[in-house]
C-alpha cells in the first residue's frame, strides 16, 4: 500500500511548488506542516468531498487525503448546490471540505498510510445528475514518469485538476518534483499565459478549445513552451498546425484519455488521428480494439466502477471499455469522428458534427465553429454551423462576410457529401466552453 506523499517523499527531500493567482506554496511544507490545523486524523477512514473553488487547496489536500481517507471525491465548482447534494449521497460524504488553509502551518506530525484511498471523479460534460467514477491512485498514476528527464520542467494546464486531464498534469507535475502553474475559474487567458511565464513554463496542456481560444486571444506568444499537449477533444490537424507556427521550437502532441478508460496513447508525429498499428496489439499493457466504428480500452488505467445509482458496469466485454469515440480508417491512420451520442441524422444519414468543423477550421480565416442539428419536419434535422473568425474587425462589412460564407460553403461541397453541407452558416463571436474546456454541444 503505498500514497502520492510516500511516493515523493521515500526518496529523499520532497521538491516541487504550486503557483496561483494568489500565490505559492513549496511541496516540502508538507513535510513539516498541515493545512488541516492538527485535524488530519479526524479524516482518517472516511469519505471526503472536496469542494473548494480554487484548486490550490484541492492540490494539497489529495497530498495530505491520500492514504489517510478512505474516499475522496473531487468537484468542480461549477456544480449547482443540488447537484453537489446528489454527488455527496452517491459518495457517502462522511465531510464536505469547501476551504482549507491556503498554506500549510507548522505542526509535529507523523504521516501514514492505513487505506487505499479510492480518488472519485466526475465526468465531465453532464448535465443533471453527474456520473461518479471511481479510480485508484495506481490506476491514474502507475505509469506515469517519477523524475524528471534530465532537466527541470514547470508544468501548467488551462484544465481544472478536479478533472480526469488536469489531475493526469497534477500527478505528471507532483510525481516528478515539478512546480505547477494552476489556473482560476474566470481568470482571462492573458492573465494566466502571464502567470506561466512568470513561472517559467516548459510543459502545458489544455483541450483543443482552450488552444483555439488562447490563439485567437492573441496572448499564446506570450509563453515559449517546450511541450504542448492536447487533449478531451479531437485535435484536428489545422490546430495542430496553428500551434506549430506559434511554437515552432515545441514538441506538438495530442493524447487520448477519458474519466472511463483512462490514458490510451499519445501522438507525437504532429498529425492528426493515431497509426493503425496501434490497434490489436494483444497482451500489451494497454490493448485496444475497433468495434462497429467505436474505439474500445482495456488497461490496468481503466476506471474500476460508477458510484451511486443502477449504473451499468464501465468495463463491458473481456473487460474493454467502450469511449463512444467514433474513428475512421483511412490511408493507414485512424481518424476520430465524434461521439456516439452527437451523430446528427439526415434523412435517415449520419453526420459527424467534427468531421463538417474540421473542413471549416482549415480556412485559415476561421479561428473555431461548431456544428450542430436543427429540427426540420421533412428530414429530421438540418446541419447548421456556427463560425468564429480568426479577425472578425477585418470582415466587417456585409460583403467580406459574404464572401467567406461563399467560400466556406463551397469548401464543405468539394469536400463532404451534400447531406453534410451546413443548411445554414452564421458568425458568433464566440462559442460556449464547458467548464472542462470543451466545446458546449447541445443534443439535435
Amino acid at each position: 500500500m503505498s500514497s502520492l506523499w510516500e511516493s515523493i517523499s521515500s526518496s529523499g527531500p520532497v521538491a516541487g511548488m504550486f503557483h496561483d493567482r494568489c500565490g505559492s506554496v513549496a511541496l516540502q511544507d508538507l513535510g513539516t506542516g498541515s493545512i488541516f490545523g492538527g485535524k488530519l486524523e479526524s479524516f482518517r477512514g472516511r469519505s471526503v468531498l472536496l469542494a473548494m473553488r480554487e484548486q490550490l487547496g484541492t492540490a494539497l489536500a489529495l497530498l495530505e487525503l491520500d492514504g489517510v481517507a478512505r474516499r475522496v471525491a473531487l468537484c468542480t465548482p461549477d456544480l449547482t448546490p443540488e447537484q453537489l447534494a446528489l454527488v455527496s449521497a452517491s459518495a457517502e460524504a462522511d465531510m464536505v471540505l469547501d476551504s482549507v488553509a491556503q498554506k500549510p502551518a507548522q505542526e509535529s506530525l507523523k504521516r501514514r498510510v492505513t487505506e487505499t484511498t479510492e480518488w472519485v471523479l466526475l465526468t465531465s460534460g453532464t448535465t443533471g445528475e453527474p456520473k461518479l467514477v471511481v479510480h485508484s491512485f495506481d490506476s491514474l498514476a502507475g505509469a506515469l514518469p517519477r523524475h524528471p528527464a534530465g532537466k527541470s520542467m514547470v508544468w501548467s494546464t488551462f484544465y481544472d485538476i478536479r478533472r480526469y486531464g488536469g489531475l493526469q498534469i497534477y500527478l505528471r507535475a507532483v510525481l516528478c518534483g515539478s512546480p505547477l502553474v494552476l489556473s482560476s475559474a474566470g481568470e482571462p487567458i492573458g492573465e494566466f499565459l502571464a502567470r506561466a511565464r512568470a513561472a517559467g513554463v516548459t510543459h502545458i496542456s489544455g483541450t483543443p478549445s482552450h488552444w483555439r481560444r488562447a490563439l485567437m486571444s492573441g496572448d499564446a506568444a506570450l509563453i515559449s513552451p517546450e511541450y504542448v499537449r492536447l487533449s478531451g477533444e479531437v485535435a484536428d490537424q489545422t490546430v495542430l498546425d496553428n500551434l506549430r507556427a506559434v511554437y515552432p521550437q515545441a514538441r506538438i502532441a495530442h493524447a487520448f484519455a477519458s474519466t472511463e478508460a483512462g490514458v490510451a496513447f499519445d501522438v507525437n508525429d504532429g498529425l492528426a488521428g493515431f497509426p493503425e498499428e496501434l490497434i490489436g496489439n494483444s497482451g500489451g499493457a494497454i490493448e485496444m480494439k475497433v468495434q462497429d466504428g467505436t474505439l474500445w480500452i482495456r488497461s490496468q488505467r481503466n476506471a474500476t466502477r460508477y458510484l451511486g445509482g443502477a449504473q451499468a458496469p464501465i468495463a463491458g466485454d473481456g473487460g474493454y471499455v467502450d469511449t463512444g469515440d467514433l474513428v475512421e480508417l483511412a490511408n493507414g491512420r485512424f481518424y476520430f469522428r465524434g461521439r456516439k451520442g452527437g451523430i446528427i441524422n439526415v434523412g435517415g444519414l449520419k453526420v459527424y458534427p467534427e468531421e463538417v468543423e474540421s473542413v471549416l477550421n482549415a480556412d485559415p480565416r476561421v479561428r473555431m465553429s461548431l456544428v450542430k442539428a436543427r429540427r426540420n419536419p421533412l428530414t429530421g434535422a438540418l446541419v447548421v454551423a456556427e463560425v468564429v473568425l480568426t479577425d472578425s474587425e477585418n470582415a466587417a462589412d456585409a460583403a467580406a462576410f459574404d464572401k467567406i460564407k461563399s467560400d466556406l460553403l463551397g469548401a464543405c461541397r468539394r469536400m463532404l457529401a451534400a447531406h453534410k453541407v451546413p443548411a445554414q452558416l452564421r458568425f458568433v463571436p464566440a462559442l460556449e466552453l464547458s467548464s472542462a474546456g470543451k466545446l458546449v454541444r447541445p443534443s439535435a
